[in-house]
């Protein structure tokens, strides 16, 4: 048996479908850039995550960097970051010429709670990642930043709708930050990414940033870039969002089979609260100390994982910074990451699940 990590051309036909009769409309109307495609998303996901503004953009790493620009962070700046996510987060920080300032995470993979020690006088704001679809513990986190004076940007690229307390991953900080992203839970079919905010005046100048300083077409109010969502993949992604519901259903189900066939195997390490709101299954990232030796025989089985992320960010040549990054370290030496997502089987799954049991008994 032959089972990718993912494999996108397994959509569905009646999706296929939707998405070529998408494709046809807009086709048909000649609306490439801007349009009622992008207007209409923007609202599906103002009303869905309950958030007054929602700005589309081109993707997520400019949705991370348009939010620290219009929150006017830049040069002599600090930015306090998790140690352990993808690289956008940090590189949108240098961007805009402002520091770094990398945190361990906790046990979870999440920005460690005591990350205010890692606060200065040059401190502007905190970027909690949203890391595999799990939420870092917002109503704390946005309390102590409060107080000490901080904008939060959150970075919930992986964690379109989970929840905390009936709010939404993105929905807490000053700026939430989503990734459309194929391999998202909510993909587009190309590069798309978008802002959340609350604020009416950071609203305004998020859409005047991304649209080269315009207020409207050659009325220039400062210096900004092209970051405008294509109409296509705004089209498209209005289509992915009908079935949204059914597909997370699918993903909650998943990874409730794996946890419950894989609970008490020797040596492994199961995530937690994936059956939770606040977890949107977006990756079912298990840990073992023969993670290199698992993904070897997994492959053998021919069974496709993969690892998020096989170094964290403070050892890469970019951003290098000593300091005891113990917790986010262990996720780059035991994490796993098994297929999860709408388009496996059932026989698929308990496949996987009796290949990983073969591993451990071996």
């Amino acid at each position: 048996m032959e089972i990718p990590f993912l494999d996108l051309s397994r959509i569905d036909k009646e999706l296929k479908e939707a998405l070529k009769s998408k494709f046809a409309e807009i086709l048909d109307k000649g609306m490439f850039s801007g349009g009622q495609e992008v207007d209409l998303f923007e609202k599906a996901v103002s009303d869905y995550l309950n958030s007054p503004h929602a700005i589309a953009c081109a993707n997520g790493t400019d949705a991370l960097e348009l939010a620290l620009r219009a929150l006017g962070i830049g040069p002599g700046d600090e930015v306090v970051v998790p140690a352990l996510t993808w690289v956008s987060t940090a590189e949108v920080v240098l961007m805009v010429g402002a520091k770094l300032i990398f945190w361990d995470t906790d046990e979870k993979g999440l920005l460690a709670g005591d990350w205010t020690k890692a606060i200065s006088k040059k401190t502007k704001a905190v970027i909690p990642v949203h890391l595999y679809g799990q939420m870092v513990e917002m109503e704390t986190l946005v309390d102590q930043a409060s107080k000490l004076n901080l904008h939060v940007i959150e970075d919930a690229a992986q964690a379109f709708g989970a929840e905390q307390y009936g709010k939404a991953a993105g929905t807490w900080g000053d700026v939430g930050c989503l990734s459309f992203y194929p391999t998202k839970n909510l993909g587009a079919l190309g590069e798309a990414g978008m802002c959340l905010t609350s604020n009416t005046e950071t609203n305004k100048f998020l859409r005047l940033l991304l649209n080269h300083g315009q207020i409207k077409r050659d009325e220039h109010e400062g210096v900004g870039r092209n970051s405008r969502i294509d109409s296509l993949q705004a089209g498209f992604l209005n289509v992915m969002l009908g079935k949204w519901e059914t597909h997370q259903k699918i993903r909650k189900q998943i990874a409730a089979f794996y946890k419950s066939e894989l609970k008490g195997v020797s040596d492994l390490k199961l995530p937690t609260g994936t059956e939770e709101q606040s977890h949107n299954c977006h990756l079912f990232v298990v840990q073992t100390s023969r993670r290199d030796q698992l993904k070897e025989f997994l492959k053998r089985e021919g069974v496709g994982t993969a690892i998020h992320y096989p170094a964290i960010l403070p050892d890469l040549k970019p951003y290098l910074t000593k300091g005891d990054f113990s917790n986010a370290r262990a996720f780059t030496t035991n994490g796993l990451s098994l297929p999860l997502n709408p388009y496996l089987s059932q026989i698929e799954i308990e496949y996987i699940v009796d290949k990983i049991k073969d591993f451990f008994r071996s």
